[in-house]
Parts: C-alpha cells; sequence; structure tokens
C-alpha cells in the first residue's frame, strides 16, 4: 500500500482514510487522535477523541469537560478499521504523543506532532519508533537553531537573581508546557523558595503537580516577589506596573536568534521543541524509507535531507489534494 494513500493532509488536517480518523484536524472532525493540548494540535467540537490520559486532561481544562462528545485513553496498540495505532512519547509538553499508524502490511507511519530531544522533567522522554515514514515538524528546522544545555540557562536565571535580589525576576513563559518546564528546572537547579506565578497558570500548574511532577511552593504574584512566572501576553500590559524596576526574562528557543531577543534583558534559551542537532540526529537514528516535514522551516532540513541521500518532502504535497471533509 502506498503510504500517501494510508494518511495524508485534507482541509481539516492529517486523514487517514482506512481508519476514519484525522490526527490534530484544525476543525471539528467525527474522530480525531490527538498529540498533545496545544491549542494549533487540540481543539473542541470533535465527535470523539483519542489521547494520552494527561493529554485529555488537559483539554478539559483548556477547552471545559464537554469538549468532545466521547473521549478515550490511548493505552496500547489499538485497532480503529483498516489500521494499528500507538501512541508513543514525544518529549514535548505532558502527555504528548508520537502516533504511529500501521495498516495490514504497511507501510508504518509516526506522525511526531512537537517533539524535544533534550531531557524535560515535566514529560516522559522521547521514545525513537522505527518506522517506514516519519512525519516530523521543524519549528526550529535551521542550523542556527542549537540550543545549550537548559540548567545552564536556568544557572544564567539564578545568578542574576543572587546579583541583583532588590530586582524581582520576571520570566515571561507560555501557559501550558513552557511555565511549568522553567519552575521544575529551577527545582532541579536547588531553587527551593516559593515561585509566584500569574494566576493564570494556577490551574495547570496544579494539573502537573497532580501528575507527580515536582513544582515545589508556588504562590501569587505580588510586587514582594522574587521569581514571577507569567504568560508572555501579561508581561506586556498593565500587570506589569506593579513590579519595580523587574528584571524582564523570556524563556524560548526563539531567543537563540538575537532579533527575536533584543529589548529583553534576561533572554532563556528554553525549548520544548528539537534543535537542528535534534532533528537531525533524530532522522539518522530512524533512518525512515522517507520523510515527510511541516510545521516550520521545512526548506532548510528538506535540503538537508536531500544532501543525506534521504528522501523527503513537504506533508502540505502528500498524497490528493483533497480527498476527505
Amino acid at each position: 500500500m502506498r503510504a500517501d494513500s494510508v494518511l495524508f493532509p485534507t482541509k481539516a488536517g492529517l486523514y487517514c482514510p482506512a481508519g476514519d480518523f484525522h490526527i490534530d484536524p484544525s476543525r471539528p472532525v467525527a474522530r480525531a487522535l490527538i498529540t498533545h493540548g496545544h491549542g494549533d494540535h487540540a481543539r473542541a467540537g470533535h465527535g470523539a477523541v483519542l489521547a494520552t490520559t494527561q493529554t485529555l486532561a488537559i483539554m478539559a481544562q483548556r477547552l471545559g469537560p464537554g469538549f468532545a462528545r466521547e473521549v478515550q485513553a490511548a493505552d496500547g496498540p489499538l485497532r480503529i478499521g483498516g489500521v494499528t495505532v500507538g501512541f508513543h512519547p514525544a518529549g514535548h509538553v505532558l502527555g504528548s504523543a508520537q502516533i504511529a499508524v500501521t495498516p495490514d502490511g504497511g507501510p508504518k507511519i509516526v506522525v511526531s506532532g512537537d517533539y524535544a530531544r533534550q531531557p524535560n522533567p515535566t514529560c516522559a522522554p522521547f521514545q525513537p519508533v522505527a518506522c517506514d515514514i516519519f512525519v516530523t515538524e521543524a519549528t526550529f528546522g535551521l542550523p542556527v537553531f542549537r540550543f545549550p544545555d537548559p540548567l545552564a540557562e536556568i544557572a544564567r536565571l539564578l545568578r542574576s537573581i543572587q546579583d541583583f535580589p532588590e530586582r524581582p525576576h520576571l520570566v515571561a513563559a507560555y501557559a501550558l508546557g513552557k511555565a511549568q518546564h522553567v519552575i521544575a528546572l529551577a527545582r532541579q537547579a536547588g531553587y527551593d523558595r516559593p515561585i509566584a506565578i500569574h494566576a493564570s497558570l494556577q490551574p495547570l500548574c496544579d494539573l502537573y503537580a497532580g501528575a507527580g511532577v515536582a513544582l515545589g511552593p508556588l504562590t501569587q504574584a505580588t510586587d514582594q516577589a522574587q521569581l514571577v512566572i507569567a504568560p508572555p501576553n501579561i508581561l506586556s500590559g498593565p500587570w506589569l506596573g506593579r513590579f519595580r524596576d523587574p528584571v524582564i526574562g523570556m524563556a524560548s528557543g526563539w531567543m537563540a536568534v538575537r532579533a527575536r531577543a533584543r529589548g529583553t534583558e534576561l533572554p532563556l534559551v528554553i525549548s520544548d521543541h528539537a534543535d537542528w542537532p535534534g532533528l537531525t540526529a533524530t532522522l539518522r537514528e530512524l533512518s525512515p524509507a522517507e520523510v515527510w516535514i511541516t510545521h516550520g522551516a521545512e526548506g532548510g532540513l528538506l535540503r538537508w535531507c536531500e544532501m543525506q541521500g534521504l528522501p523527503a518532502r513537504p506533508l502540505r504535497l502528500v498524497g490528493p489534494a483533497e480527498v476527505a471533509p
């Protein structure tokens, strides 16, 4: 069976006709398999959703308990129509998974979703899954993106707190995954004082703590706090005015680009995605028959695959233009 008849992009998202399901669909569909809880992958309104237990909990927290008519937790290989599907850790955020789709007789296709290769104390590490086709993200798919050890970046934050104890340190971090990642790294580095968080982060931090992630003592953000974690949009609004002479930090892989870090006093290169060495090492390790590239700088990774003699194409060019609704 041709791989591009097993799984291909449609207007609603990646579609598998043999199983009659979509992966991370962009609009409501009858049956959706979800890689993780970020809003560009997990949406409300589907008839049925299959995802990891943690992703279902995150979706319920973010979208409300009625986000789908039916939900099912992925637990081991599952037969759906004419294919077998499996969920494997992606190392991106809590509950994130790669989804393997295997029809009878092959080929086996693994959809990475978003993934990371650096250790992350808040989620299970990426699990390499042998496959014929690997659908890889390429968010940071250019050679310029080479991320340092995240604990070294946290050490820079803690040194700044030590050097400027009179200034509150406010770190911008996305609500799902990055905020908890920064907090957990600070704990790993030995910071045992209460960490203040914006109120909007509390529900997801509680969910992470309930899943066994060691976040330590958290408090509501006040003008007396030493270390504060808040969503990026909050730090550009009036809420910031309560803090006197704060050190503003931003935790993101995009801080590796000088132009993106401009105006941020303490840029922290901490990412929940694979960097260029992580992407290329993954492709070398898996050595699939073909790579389908999506989500980002597909041109850079496509060129690298060509130089390695590894067949590759952008996911948007796979299969028919539109077959499924």
